[in-house]
């Protein structure tokens, strides 16, 4: 018999990338489950990870010290990626710019170089399929912005993948443009369904 840790349902094994939707925060704030649709997704990409990292204050006591106990101090939730399809859109989510408006054609628009502005708020959903077909896991960021800096590295023999970092922000009841819906998970949150 094998020992060792064995599969105890292969259909939670994860497999291949999520598919990154990106949409207007303030007509979606109110929904909590999945808003926005395969139409929404910025295309191919060479990578999806989500992070959530917690800080914590460790108290400690008597000498030498040890650990009495931790507490949380803040979260944040990010999601990486990196995006295939260099279009007007993708480069403008890129940049912090909700792309919702003015940027429907695949081969012409612009995106302004040196006009440095607060990012726009944006909703994030990574939409996971597992190999399955029938299970998926959504990870959803109300209010989002782009926190990174535009990178295309064009190479002889293989496609530019131009990095994104998707980081949550607080969309509860009490900050202007958030809902009661996410009081009791402000950042957002990961839900699993039928696919």
């Amino acid at each position: 018999m094998a020992t060792g840790p064995r599969t105890k349902d292969t259909t939670t094994v994860t497999l291949g990338l999520a598919q990154i939707r990106l949409g207007a925060s303030a007509g979606n704030i109110a929904t909590a489950d999945v808003a926005l649709t395969s139409s929404d997704s910025i295309g191919a990409l060479a990578n999806t990870k989500f992070t959530s990292e917690i800080d914590f204050f460790r108290l400690e006591s008597g000498y030498p010290l040890t650990k009495d106990t931790s507490f949380p101090l803040r979260e944040t939730a990010k999601l990486e990626c990196a995006f295939k399809e260099v279009t007007p859109a993708n480069v403008a989510w890129s940049r912090g710019i909700d792309a919702t408006t003015g940027y429907a054609d695949e081969h012409s628009g612009e995106v302004a170089l040196g006009k440095l502005d607060t990012p726009d708020f944006i909703r994030m959903e990574a939409i996971y399929t597992y190999p399955d077909g029938t299970n998926a896991l959504n990870i959803i960021f109300p209010r989002a912005q782009v926190e990174s800096s535009s990178e295309i590295d064009f190479a002889m023999e293989d496609n530019a993948a131009s990095p994104m970092t998707i980081e949550a922000n607080n969309a509860d009841s009490t900050v202007t443009g958030g809902n009661a819906v996410w009081d009791d998970r402000p950042l957002g949150r990961m839900h699993w369904t039928d696919a």
